[in-house]
């Protein structure tokens, strides 16, 4: 009867991997014997924080199970994971056990020919039956060496505390008022603080508390309305036990306390848990972000990245590259640009970094921010890097930013931001949009670690473009404009939900400076996708929400594409004095405003605060395109009057966005040709002719000039000829 009901669990999906921790049978004579044989020969392995203990004996005079011995033997030693080989008649069995996930057992039988699941499995290791006593002996602690060795590979540590929390919390003390604490999640947006007295937690005050006192018009301090208590987790905490103190204690921001001197390093909130689930299991691995890097930087750079992680590993302060080098390392479209985060002082790194390696530093410390100059000591320092082949000084770059990690929060809409020093959980949350917000570690052990705080990996892979938080655009509205230059570059979607947040905030564009406007849109006109981001500036109405009066046609649509692939490459050089544009820029706000009547264009060139020398080169390329269906009918003397007081850099934007060949040619013979034809008579060989100095002078050498141009003279000899008739009709009035 026992055995037909047991049939019946087993059919109805018994599990007897759940009943076999509660059984407890009697070891056998036979077992005995064995189980003082392994706890003769244990030997522990200690691997990411986990003991593994290792047992061998020897039973070939034996015939009894050994499972049950293991189960023993783990009861006994309570190790995190047991592993039993016993050579016997039939070979080498090996048994193993685990308590936590973490070890996988099934992996490690499976590398011998067994089976099984993480935490119970076993193989059977054959010997050959002919083997000599001495062979036998040999294979044995080859196998044994081979197990010790595979040992790291079936480690897999859970993520701890320390790994996803945030460190310098802000904390409160019991006596704060409760508008302090109002003024600082409004500033922070932190949903709850930890209150400490005497440097121990005593409890936690939520925003929902903050809230409800502040509805009610209370004077209250932090003692009144915080949720009392001493709920804290220690660093090495696994996340299952965090999750357990969450649930039982209700708090959703716990503090983090160092064991030994109990003091709060950090706090890690239900979002961190939440994210860490949801995600960071499908981040790529170190080695594939060496491996990455390795492919996307030159040598000498990665060198650098590796002496700046050990100099953040020595001075205990955590580094980072951020931003966009990492986003960019993770599209296969790497650049070389390096934002650089220090956990700490980065005044104090960089001065560390000059002690050792050279160059000077420049710091900015009410930014907390310092450059490290490396040009001028390139050579000394490719010298003490130590790489481990040859290093071109000349591939390092001629200097490096750094910058502490730090917050910031806005007085009001659209106002620069008030920063000060955090860390890099909250450095990140300061950024425009999460594909910006992951964070790349370089200091030892953790070189290579990737960290995503706020979902920007997922978003990367799926190509969206998300902000971090509701008022994201209100409190920088330019990051309206970013989020279309970056959706046209990635060729990504922007969020609903960050779209409708935009176009909720497109009047926060009027609180922006014109130069903060201006520089987006020189940025804009740099993107190979600039039409692409124009479009979608009309589409969304931001074009309008800058100023109502920037134009848009299919005419300016047209023009804007000769940017990426002009109606005909210029022959000829052309060069610009303006120092806050370049000549691709320059052609941009010409291809984009020069239709605009005077009026408008002043007062659109107002609001972005356009150069001077633009302004004057937007209103020449309009008058210049209006005479060209005449110019192309005129004498070479008529197309260089013309054209002569234009500016060249003028000219070469018009004839880079002309299709027609006919209407291009005058500019083009103008720039190759025409400006080079001068007369070789200058005013030095009038005066030897004996013509007092007048203003005739002028009007002779640009009429011999106008011969030169119109095929009237060819020759020095056609030249003097011409010359001496204007000459000889002079005097002839005159006489």
């Amino acid at each position: 009867r026992d055995l037909l009901a047991a049939v019946y669990l087993l059919e109805h999906g018994a599990d007897l991997n759940i009943i076999s921790p509660y059984l407890n049978p009697p070891l056998s004579n036979s077992q005995m014997t064995l189980f003082d044989r392994l706890m003769r020969d244990i030997t522990a392995h200690k691997i990411d924080g986990l003991t593994i203990l290792l047992a061998k004996a020897d039973a070939l005079d034996l015939h009894d199970e050994i499972s049950t011995v293991a189960h023993k033997l783990r009861d006994f030693l309570n190790p995190d994971g047991l592993i039993i080989l016993v050579r016997t008649r039939q070979g080498i069995r090996m048994v193993a056990r685990s308590t936590t996930d973490e070890i996988d057992m099934a992996q490690l039988a499976r590398y011998f020919g067994g089976g099984g699941h993480r935490r119970a499995a076993s193989a059977l290791i054959h010997l050959d039956g002919n083997t000599k006593a001495t062979d036998a002996d040999f294979k044995w602690n080859h196998i044994i060496q081979q197990v010790v060795d595979y040992l790291p590979e079936i480690v897999h540590p859970s993520v701890r505390v320390h790994q996803i929390m945030s460190k310098k919390p802000m904390t409160l003390t019991p006596d704060t008022p409760v508008e302090t604490v109002a003024d600082l999640m409004r500033r922070y947006g932190f949903e709850g603080y930890p209150v400490i007295e005497n440097g121990r937690v005593v409890g936690l005050l939520t925003r929902r508390n903050v809230d409800r006192a502040l509805s009610h018009k209370l004077k209250a301090t932090a003692g009144m309305l915080m949720e009392t208590g001493s709920v804290s987790v220690t660093p090495q905490d696994t996340l299952e036990h965090l999750q357990e103190v969450m649930a039982s204690s209700g708090w959703g921001q716990v503090p983090v306390i160092d064991p030994e001197s109990h003091e709060i390093i950090g706090i890690v909130t239900r979002t961190d848990l939440i994210s860490t689930h949801s995600g960071q299991n499908n981040l790529p691995s170190p080695e594939e972000i060496i491996q990455l890097l390795q492919n996307a930087i030159p040598y000498p750079r990665q060198v650098l990245l590796r002496v700046i992680g050990k100099e953040g590993t020595r001075l205990n302060m955590p580094v980072y590259i951020v931003g966009g080098f990492v986003r960019d390392l993770l599209l296969r479209q790497p650049s070389q640009d390096l934002d650089i985060v220090v956990e700490g002082d980065a005044i104090a790194f960089v001065n560390a970094l000059v002690q050792l390696y050279g160059g000077r530093a420049v710091v900015h410390r009410r930014f907390g921010t310092a450059k490290w100059i490396i040009a001028e000591a390139r050579e000394a320092l490719a010298q003490s890097l130590k790489p481990d082949q040859p290093l071109d000084p000349h591939a390092l770059p001629e200097s490096l930013d750094l910058i502490t990690a730090r917050t910031e929060f806005y007085e009001k809409p659209a106002a620069l931001p008030t920063v000060e020093s955090s860390n890099i959980k909250m450095d990140l949350h300061r950024r425009d949009f999460s594909i910006n917000t992951l964070a790349l570690r370089l200091d030892e052990p953790f070189f290579g670690k990737l960290y995503d705080f706020w979902g920007g990996y997922h978003d990367l892979q799926n190509g969206i473009i998300r902000v971090l938080h509701a008022l994201s655009f209100v409190d920088d509205a330019t990051r309206i404009l970013r989020a279309l230059r970056f959706a046209a570059r990635f060729e990504f979607r922007i969020e609903p939900r960050t779209l409708s947040l935009m176009q909720a905030s497109l009047s926060m564009l009027n609180e922006i400076s014109g130069s903060r406007l201006r520089h987006e849109i020189d940025l804009i006109l740099l993107e190979p996708k600039v039409v692409d981001i124009f479009v979608a500036m009309v589409r969304t109405n931001v074009m309008q929400a800058i100023h109502p009066k920037l134009p848009w046609s299919l005419e300016i649509k047209e023009r804007l594409g000769y940017l990426n692939a002009p109606a005909a490459q210029a022959e000829w050089e052309t060069t610009s004095s303006e120092k806050q544009l370049n000549i691709r820029q320059i052609f941009g706000y010409i291809y984009w405003l020069e239709d605009l009547p005077k009026q408008d264009l002043e007062r659109v060139a107002a609001r972005l605060r356009l150069p001077a020398k633009v302004i004057q080169n937007i209103r020449q390329a309009a008058e210049l395109r209006t005479q060209l269906p005449e110019l192309s009918k005129e004498k070479p003397s008529a197309i260089t009057a013309a054209l002569e007081a234009i500016d060249p850099l003028v000219i070469t934007a018009v004839y880079q966005s002309t299709p027609e060949a006919t209407l291009r040619e005058p500019l083009r013979a103008m720039m190759l040709h025409y400006r080079q034809i001068k007369p070789t008579v200058n005013g030095d060989d009038l005066r030897a002719m004996g013509l007092p100095p007048s203003a005739r002078y002028r009007e002779i050498l640009d009429a011999l000039r106008k011969a030169w141009l119109d095929g009237e003279v060819r020759t020095s000899e056609e030249e003097q000829a011409f010359l001496q008739r204007l000459i000889e009709n002079d005097n002839g009035r005159n006489g």
